[in-house]
């Protein structure tokens, strides 16, 4: 696939995806630290529900830095945007690391959180404007493989230091304990993000909505490969006159479907239903399934890395599928598939029971059961819709509000998250755990009628083809 993209365009959209690794890096590093956050001893001394609220508080900031990324996206350029969130995103790791009290400590993940609310939503956005149609798919695809490569670094990262340490309540380097340097180690690739940030150039798009013509011309001859870019050119000023004549808002974002336009509602259905399927909390019995057939708790945590590997294999499948097969397609797929191992996910929880502290009790086949299910699952998540929810939501939408409307479904995504993860251990507690993943299974399949009902197909249309219903027909 390389080999047939301009070079320069390829590394443009990887640095772009570097604020993927830190969306990746930054949400999955936390979890090696949170018991460590927990104790009285060496951490902030939480109840269960502040400990919850240790990880799940940098989603607030996740929700605040994406529905205000589009705004600053339009006023100052993608790249300016990115260059904040990488300063916001070192602000968050050093400062989180050495918060004396629990307050100063949410505030400044909080602060991270905005970080990372604008990479997610930039970057996607930033790699489709960049992109051209034929491979855009596949370059968009660039930003789930590097939140993977985030996820998978940060597991190698936090497994290093506590095998050094002797684990993440004690002490390490400079007698800071090991949990404050996972999190102050972060800041590197926020630091090398920012470095990076100021080779990229501009989207064309946004400067010829600033009237910056001439410079679009010239990166689109010399970066994507654009075999008429004075052409296009024209053609990007003629849908942004059409449209909005080169002021974008949110106002803009406005429609007859109950307030909004019919394609801002698509996105939003989209990238709230990825996170309904229950994704970031499917693997949360991984290790104690682990332990329930033999393995020891440090084996169960490295198991863990597998399933990170096999989510990687499995993104970068969907990268190659995705402008074969179309983006419909490989979202219903993939929802007819999750709905049926979530259900067997659900019959295997039906077997056993849940303590009081949430541990699982399951006997014979079952633990094994639960666990191809979980794994199958995520595989099956990652090929399509982990990846496919970042490239529609990044392509979609007219160019004129496109920043706007990214920055908005982006932040439902957010939204989506933070309520799946706080509601589930409620959920897991009063209703089990076998009729919480129904519920998934049911979102599973109403994201199915969703994207049949109401998603059309964007695969082959190009950016300046967009319009208020998603594409022309």
């Amino acid at each position: 696939m390389a080999n047939k993209l301009n070079a320069k365009l390829v590394v443009v959209c990887m640095t772009a995806a570097i604020g993927g690794f830190l969306f990746g890096y930054d949400t999955s590093v936390i979890n090696g630290a949170v018991d460590a956050i927990a104790r009285v001893d060496v951490g902030f001394g939480l109840s269960s529900f502040l400990s919850g609220f240790s990880v799940s508080c940098a989603l607030l900031g996740c929700i605040a830095g994406a529905w205000f990324a589009g705004t600053l996206a339009d006023r100052f350029g993608r790249v300016r945007v990115m260059q904040f969130a990488a300063v916001l995103f070192v602000i968050g790791a050093i400062g989180s690391g050495l918060a004396g009290n629990f307050v100063l400590f949410v505030i400044i993940r909080i602060i991270g959180g905005i970080g990372v609310g604008f990479t997610s939503a930039i970057g996607p956005a930033y790699i489709s404007e960049m992109s051209p149609v034929e491979h855009r798919g596949f370059l968009t695809g660039f930003q789930q493989l590097a939140i993977v490569l985030g996820i998978t670094c940060s597991l190698i990262v936090n497994d290093i230091y506590a095998a050094s340490s002797g684990g993440a309540a004690q002490p390490f380097w400079f007698g800071l304990d090991t949990w404050r340097w996972m999190l102050i180690t972060t800041a590197i690739p926020g630091a090398i993000m920012f470095v990076l940030a100021f080779t990229l150039p501009e989207s064309p798009r946004y400067l010829v909505m600033k009237g910056r013509s001439e410079e679009a011309v010239a990166i689109l001859g010399a970066i994507t490969g654009e075999t008429n870019p004075a052409g296009k050119v024209a053609e990007i000023e003629r849908t942004l006159k059409d449209e909005l004549g080169n002021r974008p808002h949110l106002g803009d974002l406005r429609g007859p479907a109950f307030g909004l336009k019919q394609v801002v509602w698509i996105g939003i259905g989209v990238a709230l239903f990825q996170q309904l399927s229950g994704c970031n909390v499917v693997m949360f019995y991984d290790s104690s399934l682990w332990q329930m057939v033999g393995l020891t708790e440090q084996q169960s945590l490295n198991a863990t890395l597998v399933r990170t590997v096999m989510s990687l294999i499995a993104t970068i499948i969907g990268m190659l599928l995705i402008d074969k097969i179309g983006r419909r397609k490989l979202l219903r797929v993939g929802s007819v598939w999750m709905a049926v191992f979530l259900a067997i996910i659900a019959i295997g929880f039906s077997q056993g029971s849940t303590g009081a502290d949430g541990s699982i009790v399951l006997s014979g086949a079952w633990p094994w059961v639960v666990i191809a299910g979980s794994y199958i699952f995520f595989f099956i998540f990652s090929a399509s819709w982990a990846i496919v929810m970042w490239v529609v939501i990044g392509e979609i939408f007219p160019n004129s509000i496109r920043a706007l409307a990214v920055a908005l479904a982006t932040a439902a995504n957010w939204v989506g998250n933070f309520l799946v993860t706080t509601t589930f251990p409620v959920l897991r507690d009063y209703i089990g755990l076998s009729a919480t993943y129904v519920i998934f299974v049911v979102m599973a399949v109403l994201g199915y009628i969703f994207v049949r009902k109401f998603l059309p197909e964007t695969n082959g249309v190009e950016l300046e083809d967009m319009t208020s219903s998603g594409a022309e027909a």
